[in-house]
């Protein structure tokens, strides 16, 4: 075993909405032998207008979040993540990629971000594991933060659709189905009011 070419980053160089990326990554972080598929269909199927604003949680190594970034052209883009790690490689990719519209940060869900921030559009690939009481949690505190009309998109794995439908139901009165693979799910909805 060769331990000083596991501690290398690994690099990718994808195709993203008609962009090319380069990402650094490495081992310990979500997915850091590529893109995975949920994150391709939700970049697919998000709509991003120039100047809005945009949140990614759990950005990990930052693919969504670069990408709203280069979509929003002057809007601002947070890319938050409980581990340190993947703030870092946020970070550090987004400069990578020449986007300076980006603000990363270490933040449980949303709780860390600053009382007054409000965004046009969240975006999340929710983790599968983390329980629905967190999927509860950050489906509430993505209803607080965004600004009337602002858009929730979110991929889940297919198993999860019918409860983030519940619960956008419940939480917004709204839920659309955007794409059904047959492993994930891409969905949005709208704070109305």
């Amino acid at each position: 075993m060769d331990l000083a070419k596991l501690k290398r980053d690994q690099v990718l160089k994808v195709e993203l909405r008609d962009t090319e990326y380069v990402f650094n990554t490495t081992w310990g972080l979500f997915s850091p032998r590529g893109i995975d598929n949920g994150t391709y269909q939700l970049l697919e199927r998000i709509e991003i207008n120039p100047g809005e604003n945009c949140l990614d949680v759990g950005c990990g190594y930052g693919p969504i979040g670069i990408v709203m970034a280069r979509l929003s052209e002057t809007g601002k883009v947070t890319m938050v993540d409980k581990d340190f790690v993947a703030v870092e490689y946020a970070a550090k990719n987004a400069a990578a990629n020449g986007l300076t519209n980006i603000d990363t940060m270490l933040s449980n869900g949303l709780q860390q971000l600053p009382e007054d921030a409000r965004f046009d559009v969240i975006a999340a690939n929710l983790p599968s594991n983390a329980g629905k009481e967190l999927l509860d949690i950050i489906t509430q505190q993505a209803h607080a933060r965004l600004v009337t009309g602002g858009r929730f998109y979110v991929v889940t794995i297919t198993g999860l659709r019918d409860y983030m439908k519940k619960t956008f139901r419940e939480t917004f009165g709204l839920y659309k189905k955007l794409n059904q693979g047959r492993n994930h799910a891409v969905a949005m909805t709208t704070r109305m009011r």
